[in-house]
């Protein structure tokens, strides 16, 4: 089942939507991102559709179904009934004129298989001994009780679906063809797959859209009517029973879509509370005019059943109707690895969600969970995350935002496009003297602080960073910052007091001053002993001169 959706990862992260969609969860997440847990999965294409990246692919089997043109089989098309839908104005003579522009040998309608479907639920119901018998045209619901209801087995018609009786007479009539099916729905690549060979390959409308539109061919809007063509009616909800006699005596007669709805049915079935009916399901709201492909179109549903009902005959496909041995298939279980915590493990997980109590149990459903209890199992299981929890992060943010502003030595203001304050902090309070928050808050900023600055911020859209200001009413120095926040069209001022700071750097600043002036007094004291030495020193060589001068001048004369 991998093989048919594949994920995109860069575009899958943080979004959930998926899990909330899936209506049996079998999507596990792992890093934020979204993993389809293949041996959970029913294929109902609910992710595919409500992805809002595309992260969520259908496998493309174009190129498959090349190959195969490509060999020198027969490559025949059955087409989904649903096709009139997709393909507004275009009828089959149109659509198997494309076809065969494509290299495709022949077309037909799958309507043709839901004809001799249709002729054998009736025969069950007329003799066959069955308290209740559920269709097997739809492949998301066989694998819902297959994997979830195994126990209502019993109860699901063992017959082909429309797209395999189709194939299989189609492989009956051109010996050594191949099949292709073309619908509406990712399931039945998944059917293909396990259908032993009878059906070869599955394309879904949009890629057969694709695919002519590469190759240039344009249907052509045209429609012809049909009386013999009443199991077209097959892909809308009710379809099934539109085509069926409905004279069983003693059944009761119910059509059901949506996922949700089966599981209901189903739950009501193995308890016991419903007996001697038939049941048609259908995974989809609407069948399979609304399938994943048609859904992800945005397809009008009342449009889509409109345009069915206008091309559907009165009476039944002119069939050869096969014996009933070639239309049983065999369902088996499909088993689940999954494994449930104790109760102990159970609590731990929960108290890890911040869930310590059982009002703390919100049963929100926004992480895609209908219950934390749930969503706890699921952890355990590996399949969720505790940070897939909203409230639980909404309050973790919280508190961990609380604290800091709660303990941040630092001053902070929130303001609102008019200044008016909304918020501040006990650091604030401090500050501008104020006792309690309510003694400002709601009111202009200018009744505290100088609006100037913040002005200028929500004038110029530039934020203030680490500008030193001096509060004269408050006597304090503050490095401000003040940064807009535009998503609230709000302004977020943080102010540092410094006032410490500033007296500490004048102090030093007034004893650099002083040292300073010390210093040049001394050096001018210095300067004059000096200059009194030098003169000193002066006079006494003078008179040495002189007297020595007069002992030459004696010596001389002796």
């Amino acid at each position: 089942m991998q093989n048919c959706l594949t994920l995109k990862k860069s575009n899958c992260k943080n979004c959930y939507k998926c899990i909330r969609h899936c209506p049996v969860k079998s999507i596990r997440f792992s890093a934020g991102q979204a993993h389809i847990i293949g041996d959970e999965c029913i294929l109902c294409g609910n992710c595919f559709v409500v992805c809002p990246q595309d992260a969520k692919q259908i496998v493309s089997e174009v190129e498959r179904v090349e190959v195969l043109l490509q060999s020198k089989a027969p490559v025949i098309v059955s087409l989904a009934p649903s096709f009139i839908a997709s393909f507004e104005g275009v009828g089959i003579e149109s659509m198997r004129e494309a076809l065969l522009k494509l290299g495709f040998h022949h077309v037909e309608e799958t309507a043709l298989g839901a004809t001799m479907v249709k002729r054998e639920y009736e025969r069950m119901l007329k003799e066959e001994d069955h308290d209740i018998i559920i269709s097997s045209c739809c492949h998301s619901v066989n694998l819902l009780i297959q994997k979830y209801f195994p126990e209502q087995l019993k109860y699901l018609a063992h017959v082909l679906s429309p797209m395999q009786a189709h194939c299989q007479d189609i492989k009956k009539r051109f010996p050594g063809a191949k099949t292709v099916f073309v619908g509406p729905c990712v399931a039945k690549k998944d059917e293909a797959m396990n259908s032993g060979g009878l059906v070869d390959a599955v394309l879904t409308f949009e890629e057969l859209a694709d695919w002519l539109e590469r190759a240039g061919i344009e249907l052509k809007k045209e429609i012809h009517p049909e009386e013999q063509s009443r199991a077209r009616f097959f892909p809308t909800t009710g379809g099934i029973l539109k085509t069926m006699a409905l004279d069983a005596p003693g059944y009761s007669y119910l059509a059901l879509d949506g996922v949700d709805n089966c599981i209901h049915a189903l739950q009501d079935i193995q308890s016991g509370s419903i007996h001697r009916c038939f049941i048609e399901m259908s995974a989809c709201t609407g069948s399979c005019i609304n399938g994943p492909v048609m859904e992800k179109r945005r397809h009008n549903l009342v449009r889509s059943y409109l345009t069915v009902a206008g091309y559907a005959g009165k009476s039944d496909f002119p069939v050869e109707q096969p014996a009933t041995p070639q239309l049983v298939r065999a369902f088996e279980p499909i088993r689940r690895s999954t494994q449930l915590p104790t109760d102990q493990e159970l609590r731990e997980i929960l108290r890890e969600m911040g869930k310590n109590h059982p009002e703390d149990e919100l049963n929100c459903g926004s992480c895609g969970y209908n219950t934390c209890r749930e969503k706890a199992v699921a952890i355990y299981q590996g399949k969720a995350e505790v940070s897939m929890c909203l409230p639980f992060l909404k309050e973790k943010a919280e508190s961990f935002s609380d604290t800091i502003v709660r303990y941040t030595p630092n001053a902070l203001f929130v303001l609102n496009e008019k200044l008016e304050v909304q918020q501040l902090n006990s650091a604030a309070l401090k500050l501008v003297n104020l006792r309690t928050p309510s003694d400002i808050l709601g009111d202009l900023v200018v009744r505290i602080l100088d609006p100037t600055d913040f002005l200028k911020v929500q004038k110029t859209g530039r934020g203030i960073y680490n500008q030193k200001t001096y509060l004269p009413e408050y006597k304090r120095f503050v490095e401000e910052t003040i940064v807009p926040v535009k998503e609230g069209r709000m302004l977020l001022c943080i102010m540092r007091d410094v006032t410490d700071e500033e007296d500490e750097r004048r102090r030093k600043e007034e004893l650099s001053r002083k040292t300073a002036e010390v210093a040049d007094n001394v050096v001018n004291k210095q300067m004059r002993i000096v200059q009194e030495i030098a003169s000193l020193l002066g006079e006494t060589a003078a008179e040495t001169k002189i007297a020595l001068h007069k002992l030459k001048e004696s010596i001389r004369d002796e």
